[in-house]
This record gives C-alpha cells, structure tokens and sequence, in this order.
C-alpha cells in the first residue's frame, strides 16, 4: 500500500526534476510559432499575386495611417508609458505595398517625407540656376489612389487562463493572455474622393507562461527547500501588426479584382 502511495509522487518528481534541469524553452522553440508560420505563408502570398495590366499609382501619408488607440503596454506591477502599438504602422504598410507581386503591383510614391523631398528638390533647382545648368527636374508623380486608416482597436487580455498541478510541494502550471489588434484600410480615388474599397483586420497576440516549483521541509521542519524554474513566451505585437497588414493589403487586393478596380495582365 506503501509502495502505491510513493509511485505519483516519484514520478511526478521525476518529470519536474528532469524539466527543471533543461531551459523550459527549448520546448517552446521546438515547436514553430504559429505567427511565423502565418507571416511566411502571407509574404509567399502577397508576391504570387497576380499583377494587373496598368500599375496603380498609390501615396500613404503619416498622419492618415497611424494609431489611433493610444493604447499603453499592459503592466500590472508598474506604470508604464510606452506605447502598446509602434506610432510607426505605415512602415509596415509601405512595405507590403512594395513586396506585393513581387514588387510589380502598385507603384507608391513617397509621401511621409515630403517636406523633405520637396526642400531636396528646391536645393537641386537652387544649385542649377546658380550655376546656369538648363536641365529640369521631372515633375514629381502624382498618386491616383490614397492609403488610409490605421490602428483603431487593442484589446489586453480579451482572455487569459491557466493549469496546474501539486503534489506534495511538487507542482507545475501554464497561463496564457490573448490580446487583440485591430487595423482598418482604405482605398480612396484621389479624383472623385469616394472610398473605394474598406478592409478591417483583426488579429490576435498569444503570451504563455510555464513555470515549475519545489517546495519541501526536510529533517523535522528544520530545513527548506525551494525551487523555482520558469520562462514566459510573448508573441510580438510589432509582427502581429505586420501580419494583419499585410493581409489587409492582400485583401484589397483581392477586393480590387472583384470590383474589376484593376484587370489582369493575362486578361
């Protein structure tokens, strides 16, 4: 009857002593994240897709695609200030305008440093009458299409939960949080004004927690014994962002061929 008793407990000791002696991980990296697997799947995506015949001419401006939240990073020990979201979301955009068909589907012109363009190109004019040069500057080319929106919803812990067991001072536990990212983009006719095409994305960021502990009185209550092993997985909000990007790209995109906004090169 002895003998029963003892054999959770030695094999419960066994599987926590052996984890406790291995970086809690490695298990953890051994298996793909499920946003990597998504983000290589959506960048093979957004470069297969098919280009049209005439490329749209498209402009992202800061200020029309930013953060909207004002969302501050989830911190439940201190204050903290610094932003849950980048105040930078239209590099993200920029990029996946630029890498979808592999680069031969819209043609964006530049527009978050436009002073700077402009001033550059007033020095250039500045320098040639200075010194009699003829040559002129090509116009700058102008957008058809305008990119707006930006991120308008994250939601912390839209839900969290764990398990965990103990047995005899010996026990280990899992949690987890799931937050929320929320992106909207337009597709706005430069011309007419009117908005063509509207996509909203939500996507979800994964945070998971695994810890392992040991806690026993040895010889008669005279001595303690304490372990403690864990590590903590938080999935990047800055990756999650670029992934709900960039299927909002590819969803308009997709929304373009069905309104017959662009026709194929095959067509």
């Amino acid at each position: 009857m002895k003998m029963a008793a003892r054999l959770p407990l030695l094999f419960l000791s066994t599987v926590l002593l052996s984890s406790c002696q291995t970086d809690p991980r490695a298990a953890i990296d051994a298996k793909p994240e499920p946003n990597a697997l998504i983000g290589e799947l959506l960048v093979e995506e957004l470069a297969l897709v098919e280009t049209p015949k005439q490329r749209p001419v498209i402009a992202i401006y800061a200020q029309a695609f930013q953060d909207f939240t004002g969302q501050r990073r989830s911190n439940s020990q201190y204050a903290d200030f610094s932003t849950a979201v980048t105040q930078a979301p239209y590099a993200y955009l920029i990029r996946a305008l630029k890498h979808a068909g592999g680069g031969e589907f819209f043609d964006v012109v530049e527009r978050v440093g436009l002073d700077n363009l402009t001033k550059e190109r007033q020095l250039i004019r500045s320098t040639r009458k200075q010194f009699e040069d003829d040559q002129e500057l090509m116009p700058l080319k102008f957008a058809g299409l305008l990119m707006e929106g930006g991120v308008i919803g994250y939601e912390s812990n839209v839900k969290s939960g764990g398990f965990g067991a103990r047995y005899l001072g010996i026990g280990a536990s899992k949690e987890y949080r799931q937050d929320t990212v929320t992106i909207s983009l337009r597709t706005i006719s430069v011309s007419t004004g009117k908005v063509l095409l509207e996509v909203l994305i939500t996507k979800s960021i994964f945070s998971v927690g695994y810890s392992q502990d040991i806690f026993r009185f040895i010889g008669q209550g005279t001595k303690l014994i304490e372990i403690e092993n864990g590590v903590v997985e938080n999935e990047s909000v800055g990756f999650a962002l670029q992934i709900a990007i960039e299927t909002a790209v590819l969803e308009t995109i997709k929304q373009g061929y069905d309104n017959l906004f662009w026709i194929p090169r095959n067509y």
